[in-house]
């Protein structure tokens, strides 16, 4: 299941893990990492606990809709960047902007529209994301 990566797969590993999180199963550090973010996010709770229901959800940027998936998948990437300092600077970024906005999930959550711009772009493009554009476009944060 892990490697396959559809939409539906991939949402169903968030719905899963939050499901076993709630039933104090075992988790993988994958599911623990995911566990977590969600429990950040209790405005997301009741609706990953719809279930299959949600797996096949639509979201309309232009009805307003945020999608939360999404929205916790740009945490857990932007997580894994700070963690390992990928590209070269973030983690020093990511600080810096947390001391200013007094939460480490506050700073995330500004981090999202330079990181989602600078994977729309090179996906756009065919290329490989321009870190040092990223970088730069988070600096000035």
């Amino acid at each position: 299941m892990w490697f396959e990566n559809s939409r539906e797969s991939l949402r169903r590993q968030w719905l899963e893990a939050w499901r076993k999180g709630q039933t104090g199963a075992i988790l993988s550090p994958l599911e623990d990492s995911l566990v977590k973010l969600v429990s950040e996010h209790p405005e997301y709770h009741a609706w990953l606990e719809g279930g299959e229901t949600v797996v096949n959800a639509d979201f309309s940027v232009v009805h307003g809709q945020t999608n939360p998936f999404l929205h916790l998948s740009m945490h857990l990437a932007l997580r894994e960047q700070i963690s390992t300092n990928r590209p070269a600077g973030i983690e020093r970024i990511h600080q810096r902007l947390a001391r200013r906005l007094g939460s480490a999930h506050e700073a995330e959550h500004r981090m999202m529209d330079p990181l989602g711009r600078a994977l729309w772009e090179a996906q756009r493009a065919g290329v490989a994301p321009d870190e040092q554009r990223y970088l730069d476009e988070l600096a000035r944060l």
